[in-house]
């Protein structure tokens, strides 16, 4: 493929070159950047339209402030990587999301400009305090600087820091990465009345000058700048910001290199407190097929650099999230006092499907997973039926209100549990390894997981008609085995798994989506001459104790198998069979489940393999329990 070419580019090899640069060869420099940025994602997927929104950003932060002495936040962190590219990291920048490959966020341990990990939204703010503060007592760091996405900005933890900073006062910077919406003055008209602002001035008479600006523009462009500036507005005299007891400048064209440098420059000499950058951006910027797509190229997968078209998968089974959707969306238009919420991932979770058809019963308040939690919990007060669908790595910010809103009320809010387990090039930070134990522990709370995507459909039935308490039901990412789907769900009994495999020798108990890997091992097992017992429990709470009863009274070795943490679904069952004595009469029994250590990015199956989750690891840990070392060895060989 052929690759760029980066004249300016290829003489930056960390933030220090820049220096040299002029400000026409920073802008000359940004457009290089940016089509390598293109070049990059085309080969690896990823997350291209933020990156490419903040591409002049990243270069003009790097100029003007002296990382990684000061320390640069990015918020959420799948904006980074023009920043990774400026950062030493060009080499490898087409190992992206890859195994053993660059991280798609920013990593503490990948480089000493990643100060901060950021792969959730709205920290980098209470972060830049953090750093703030340490500085302020002595610490070896310079300035911090957090970039904030307007997505971000919506969840409460940010105005908590911001709260928090203005009243302590110390000097930070926070840039506002406003992508929703954008001015594109002339470059002139802009520059005319910013060019001046790092020559002197009090830093309070920036917000006089772009005021200046706005009046001075044409009719349209004017009314865009005045859309932007109440984005902020508190109603009164002053932004929101300023009450919060920051300094506010903006708003400021995101991809004017040379606005962007005047006012970075102002700041960074004057500002004495907090201070808030306005900053608006395009999302997918430069890229024609990522500028028109309904998401600004969110996620791509591979794509071709010159057309956009993205390369497609071969026709499969129905994702996950997709048989989801479909479900619900049956299932509230059999019943009008079912709702859904999500934490914005309408599409990312399947609520999007019912949005079509009922509108007016899908509500996405945006990056708040807390709040969207406790409106749940108090539509399910009010006697309707929410669904509150929130991936399993975004559901632990809110897990404060599932215990006390949702679960010490016995409120029947049905928790639908996205991108449950590994979920691939995400990497860690993604991964949905905590919610069955965490879930599970709660009093009066219904856990259930979905062997295949039929089960999903009745799990979704079962969530629907359960009215005694909360509900909560996990699947993974990405596409089902194949399995037929019923037309209509049908009402699970709660607490009731079901036999698939009958034997005699040992059992093999599965909850939720591995169970096709312990179909395989099963077939390794008896091609060993061990005859098999293969359950899927269908819940961790209630569990099944007649099924394990049976299990482990009729087999010399019970083998748990799950896709989340230490601590879960085989936890409850050894402590539940403990409590009735089935573990004293010589019973083998291991649980396998995600090791205690965090796995990095790469495919879900090498994922799987490197937690030791493979049909053939099931299938040793069998054959060790029922004491045949020896047809291990043989069988690993």
């Amino acid at each position: 493929m052929t690759r760029p070419d980066t004249p300016l580019l290829d003489r930056v090899a960390g933030p220090s070159d820049l220096k040299a640069l002029s400000d026409r060869d920073l802008a000359k420099l940004s457009d290089e950047l940016r089509a390598e940025v293109i070049s990059a994602v085309s080969e690896t997927g990823g997350h291209l339209g933020s990156s490419l929104g903040v591409v002049e950003l990243s270069v003009a932060i790097h100029a003007v402030f002296n990382t990684p002495m000061d320390k640069l936040i990015w918020d959420v962190g799948h904006q980074c990587y023009p920043h990774k590219v400026l950062t030493g990291r060009r080499d490898r920048i087409r190992t992206l999301r890859q195994k053993g490959g660059l991280s798609g966020f920013t990593k503490r341990s990948e480089s000493a400009f990643d100060p901060f990990g950021a792969a959730h939204s709205s920290t980098s703010i209470s972060a830049a305090l953090g750093f703030t503060v340490g500085r302020d007592m002595g610490k070896p760091t310079g300035d911090a600087v957090a970039v904030i996405g307007d997505g971000s900005i919506s969840a409460g933890m940010a105005y908590e820091a911001m709260n928090n900073a203005g009243a302590e006062g110390r000097r930070l910077f926070v840039i506002l990465n406003d992508n929703e919406m954008s001015i594109a003055p002339p470059v002139g008209a802009m520059s005319a009345y910013l060019s001046g602002l790092y020559a002197g001035g009090p830093l309070r008479q920036m917000k006089a000058l772009a005021e200046g600006v706005e009046a001075a523009l044409p009719g349209p462009m004017r009314e865009g700048a005045r859309r932007a500036r109440q984005l902020v507005m508190g109603g009164g005299q002053g932004t929101l910001f300023e009450e919060l007891g920051f300094d506010y400048i903006g708003p400021v064209d995101g991809h004017d290199m040379g606005q962007l440098l005047a006012v970075l420059r102002a700041a960074r000499a004057q500002a004495t407190g907090p201070v808030l950058i306005h900053c608006c951006t395009v999302k997918g910027k430069g890229f024609a097929a990522a500028e028109g797509a309904a998401d600004r190229g969110h996620g791509v997968s591979k794509f071709d650099p010159v057309t956009g078209q993205q390369a497609k998968s071969r026709p499969n089974a129905p994702s996950y999230t997709k048989v989801f959707g479909e479900a619900l969306t049956q299932e509230a238009a059999r019943d009008p006092d079912i709702v859904a919420v999500t934490a914005a991932m309408p599409s990312g979770t399947g609520v999007d499907i019912m949005a079509k058809r009922f509108p007016a019963r899908v509500f996405d308040v945006g990056i708040a997973e807390q709040h969207g939690v406790t409106f749940a919990a108090g539509m399910a007060a009010s006697g309707l039926k929410p669904f509150c669908a929130i991936y399993s790595t975004f559901l632990q910010r809110g897990y404060d209100q599932v215990v006390h809103d949702v679960a010490l009320q016995g409120l029947p809010v049905r928790f639908a549990i996205d991108r449950a387990g590994l979920v691939g090039a995400d990497g860690a930070t993604h991964a949905g390894a905590f919610d069955i134990g965490t879930m599970a522990t709660l009093p009066g709370m219904v856990v259930m997981a979905a062997a295949d995507e039929a089960e999903l459909v009745h799990m979704v039935a079962t969530a629907a008609a359960h009215e005694g308490g909360p509900i909560a039901f996990r699947y993974p990412r990405g596409s089902g085995t194949g399995v037929a789907l019923p037309e209509r769900g049908e009402v699970l009994e709660i607490g009731k798994g079901r036999v698939l495999r009958e034997g005699s020798d040992v059992a093999l108990l599965s909850f939720g989506a591995h169970l096709t890997e312990a179909e395989r091992a099963c077939d390794r097992l008896e091609a060993e001459g061990v005859s098999v017992t293969l359950a899927d429990a269908r819940f961790a709470k209630p569990l099944d104790m007649d099924l394990i009863r049976r299990l482990a009274r009729h087999h010399a070795a019970l083998i748990t198998l799950e896709q989340g943490a230490i601590g879960g679904f085989g936890a409850m069952v050894l402590q539940q069979m403990a409590a009735k004595g089935l573990l004293d009469r010589g019973l083998a029994v291991r649980t396998l489940h995600l090791p205690d250590r965090f796995i990095d990015q790469a495919s879900p199956d090498e994922m799987y393999a490197d937690a030791g989750l493979t049909s053939a690891d099931i299938a040793a840990t069998a054959l060790l329990a029922l004491g045949r070392e020896a047809r291990v060895v043989a069988f690993r060989a």
